[in-house]
């Protein structure tokens, strides 16, 4: 957190000046008065004021910075390009060892998007979500897991036999229950607890005619 320690002939006057060297202006700060100073007489007894004003952490950008100390100490430079629609915020990462950030089906990728959204909801005034992606993997996975579901769900119809999907994020869940309420014939349902809950497909009864 950036901070300054500024005196001034008035309270005012400290913080006007905290605020310049800051370059920011009041509501993106915290101001802690540790002396209203003392204007004195004829010049005795005269004490400044002084005023502690530090930057409030922007979520976003605590985030950002975070990630790429963790990427640094995997041995990956890390480029963001960053977007942002509300309390949705999308990080776009490139870098020439990206594998390493992605990881197996995601799993660094995903494990990455918990610990920055930790970190960037330590200092949101209000819940805000980021996603990471690199290199359209979001995309891409999104297609495999539709495909994947649309292989099980034919299964589950096949064999009128529940298929139980192996564990997967809350975001990964989403894609292929919203995928699947498009598909006649199954149903499903989450069941287990994080970070080991999945998905069961089931085939709907065959009504008779």
């Amino acid at each position: 957190m950036r901070k300054v320690t500024v005196t001034g002939k008035s309270v005012e006057e400290a913080v006007v000046q905290a605020l310049k060297q800051l370059n920011t202006v009041r509501d993106h700060v915290t101001i802690n008065v540790m002396d209203e100073g003392k204007k004195g007489f004829l010049g005795f007894g005269e004490r400044p004021a002084v005023v502690e004003v530090a930057l409030i952490p922007d979520p976003v950008e605590e985030a950002a910075s975070f990630l790429k100390a963790v990427a640094f100490e995997m041995g990956v430079s890390l480029s963001i390009e960053r977007s942002r629609i509300d309390r949705e915020v999308m990080f776009r990462l490139s870098s020439e060892k990206i594998a390493l950030l992605i990881g197996k089906r995601g799993q660094t990728l995903n494990a990455l998007q918990s610990l920055v959204n930790l970190v960037a909801n330590r200092y949101a005034d209000g819940y805000i979500r980021i996603t990471l992606d690199a290199e359209n993997y979001r995309e891409r996975r999104k297609e495999t897991l539709e495909q994947l579901a649309k292989r099980l769900s034919q299964k589950a119809i096949r064999t009128n036999r529940n298929v139980v999907l192996e564990p997967m994020p809350s975001f990964e869940r989403k894609v292929i229950h919203a995928f699947l309420k498009g598909i006649s014939g199954v149903q499903t349902r989450s069941q287990g607890e994080e970070p080991n809950r999945n998905i069961v497909i089931i085939p709907k009864p065959v009504r008779k005619k």
